[in-house]
């Protein structure tokens, strides 16, 4: 039995004061093998403010018992047995200056001073300026204390932390704002530095990839770092290596091994009607025209004609070129629409107007479309925008049919379509000829995942339009489970703060709320996601919809599967389980009981990226099912003797399974020296 502490709140005057729980849960530490103790805090006050989205972003939940406490702003509590409690192992958060915080050192000065820039020890040279300032009193700190963020012209401490015996306290000059990242973005990772562990992690994220910027590093070292970051699959920009290139296509050759071994996928991003820069120049009469008539060279994208039918058949050949030259796993087919974001207000960027498409509307209506433009008709104008999205929508479904014919020939290919939301910002289908409802009903006749990317017009938005995002789109189609969300990770051009471009706790708030919504979750990019928030951002992915206590066992339900930290071997449902690593226990999707126990499996799965269903250990043998729209890859801990998928033998090669796309059973036979160790007591 151990004590926990909870909050409760007595009398009109808001004094506070603990209230020892007995509870038959348990905290990590009683039970070694497993980190069974669903990570919850309490909130001393009535008002838990933005904590709840602060901790909720990496999974970290309000209840009883906990042993994480925030004690909010001109709360009064009493505090004489907090260093205990610290010492014991709780962790405490501490807003503002209070006689708790004055208890561990932290004391406040008369002196005052305005902060509104401020530095974090993490990224000192990022831009982190809160949109309304605050003056707020110096603050001395204890000696042994780490300031993580200061005032950025004078240095103030504006948030520190101090360990102490077992547990720790984070001292904060003020309240992080109503939505929790306004002020302090980097609170969870000096959380996460003092010791506080995220209890489930997520290794289904997909991320984009351009080769141009990261051409000389260690791809071994990269691989890895985005697999513990929770990358499943890259998506890699193809149009660098749309022409034969001894040095290029070697590089692409082991970036893909590379991802191989670490359990990691890649796809062949493509991004017509931009095909490469060599087509570009070598094709000039199928340059696309913008409603100025001049060639279609917007940003970095230089796009073709693709109505034009011999540019159409030339441009499907070095596509299908480019997927029989490398070992992809599927393909991306993104933004395959027209430009731009400022429809038919700017000519300079408006597109299509290559000579196909006039001649083709002159057919219908009898009147030039660029008249229609440089006259401003009205009338024609709306006709046009029409006509303009059953183009893009008519584009989209002949590819898809060109990516099916490859698939033919390569069934383990899986196929993505990115497409920008035309359903929250309804303005899309004239501005760039968007029509998801049009598109959906695809999905009925195709396998293919339907990955909506949120437009620029709305990265100034909170976290909050993903859930909103979702509830538009599950209408549409029946099979919401072919849904992704694409979140991009860049520079906004909005007035935006603190920072210009997404990290911490408004970062995580972006991966939990979408992870909640969408079956798959892609970030753009892999390079634009800050280092210092690579290692929460599995966390941030790890949705879990119940855990909870019964019985000595930990209830776990998650809607995709998830990672549960771990030490030894554990059971699940009863069973002992082959799928865990040195870190985490993973678990599909579906509700578990989790316990410690059991002996060591005659074999481990140490990563898997396909959707487990099932596992069953024998003495001699694993055999788990899963379903996979693309390849699976599993990497194990030890050699095997036999695979076989569907009770027929399959050809292994070392310690990495690249696994067939579909539904399938997989049996790993254990050599004699692993069924040996295995029976050995532990």
């Amino acid at each position: 039995m151990v004590r926990l502490f909870g909050i409760c709140a007595q009398g009109s005057g808001m004094l506070l004061r603990a209230k020892i729980w007995r509870s038959t849960l348990v905290l990590s530490a009683a039970l070694p093998a497993l980190a069974l103790s669903p990570a919850r805090f309490g909130v001393i006050g009535d008002d838990p403010g933005s904590w709840p989205r602060i901790l909720g972003a990496v999974g970290i939940t309000q209840g009883v018992p906990c042993n994480l406490f925030i004690l909010r702003s001109g709360v009064q509590a009493r505090i004489d047995d907090w260093p205990r409690r610290v010492e014991g192992g709780a962790m405490l958060i501490l807003e503002g200056a209070s006689p708790a915080a004055e208890l561990f050192g932290f004391r406040a000065t008369p002196k005052k001073i305005p902060v509104q820039s401020i530095r974090d020890i993490r990224a000192p040279k990022l831009a982190i300026v809160w949109e309304t300032p605050l003056e707020l009193p110096i603050t001395q700190i204890p000696p042994d204390a780490v300031v993580f963020t200061r005032e950025r012209w004078q240095g103030a401490p504006l948030v520190a932390g101090l360990r102490r015996g077992k547990g720790f306290v984070l001292w904060l000059a003020a309240h992080p704002g109503p939505r929790g990242y306004e002020r302090f973005p980097y609170l969870l990772h000096a959380l996460h530095e003092l010791g506080l562990q995220p209890p489930f992690a997520s290794r289904r994220l997909w991320a984009f990839f351009d080769w141009s910027y990261r051409t000389r590093v260690d791809l071994d070292y990269f691989a890895e770092r985005w697999r513990k970051a929770g990358i499943s699959a890259l998506h890699v920009a193809a149009w660098h290596f749309n022409e034969p290139d001894a040095e290029r296509d070697a590089y692409l050759r082991r970036l893909i091994e590379a991802c191989h071994r670490r359990a990691i996928l890649v796809y062949a991003w493509i991004e017509l009607p931009h095909v490469s820069e060599k087509f570009w120049q070598d094709h000039p009469q199928w340059r696309e025209k913008t409603a100025l008539l001049q060639d279609a060279h917007l940003d970095w994208r230089k796009l073709m004609n693709l109505q034009n039918r011999d540019c159409f058949r030339e441009v499907s050949r070095h596509v299908q070129a480019l997927v029989d030259r490398f070992d992809w796993d599927g393909v991306n087919l993104g933004e395959l629409y027209f430009e731009s974001l400022e429809g038919a207000s700017n000519p300079a960027r408006f597109t299509p107007f290559n000579d196909d498409v006039r001649r083709r509307y002159q057919r219908r209506r009898g009147v030039d479309p660029v008249d229609v433009v440089r006259k401003a008709d009205q009338q024609h104008l709306a006709d046009f925008l029409e006509f303009r999205a059953e183009l893009a929508r008519e584009m989209q479904t002949e590819w898809i049919a060109e990516l099916e014919k490859i698939r033919a020939r390569k069934p383990h290919l899986d196929l993505v379509l990115t497409h920008v939301d035309d359903r929250f910002d309804t303005r899309m289908r004239q501005l760039i000829g968007a029509d998801a409802a049009g598109l959906l009903p695809l999905l009925e006749q195709h396998d293919f995942t339907f990955l909506i990317e949120d437009p620029a017009t709305v990265w100034h938005l909170g976290p909050e339009r993903y859930p909103q995002i979702a509830a538009r789109y599950h209408p549409l189609t029946r099979r919401r489970d072919k849904l992704a969300i694409d979140i991009n990770i860049v520079e906004r051009y909005q007035d935006v703060y603190p920072t210009k471009q997404q990290t911490g706790s408004e970062l995580f708030q972006l991966v939990r709320l979408s992870s909640e919504a969408f079956p798959r979750v892609a970030l753009y990019f892999e390079n634009s996601i800050l280092p210092q928030d690579l290692a929460l951002l599995p966390f941030a992915a790890g949705v879990v919809e119940q855990a909870e206590h019964r019985a000595g066992k930990l209830m776990v339900r998650s809607p995709w599967g998830v990672g549960l930290r771990r030490q030894g071997p554990a059971l699940v449902n009863g069973r002992p389980w082959p799928f865990f690593d040195d870190e985490f226990l993973w678990l599909p999707a579906g509700a578990h009981a989790v316990e410690p126990g059991g002996s060591e499996p005659p074999l481990r799965i140490l990563d898997f990226n396909g959707d487990l269903q099932s596992a069953v250990v024998r003495p001699d043998l694993v055999e788990f099912s899963y379903r996979s729209s693309a390849r699976a890859i599993a990497r194990l801990a030890q050699p095997v003797s036999r695979v076989e998928i569907d009770g027929q033998p399959y050809t292994a090669d070392g310690e990495v399974l690249i696994l067939p796309r579909g539904h399938h059973i997989v049996t790993l036979r254990a050599t004699q020296t692993a069924v040996s160790q295995a029976r050995k007591p532990h």
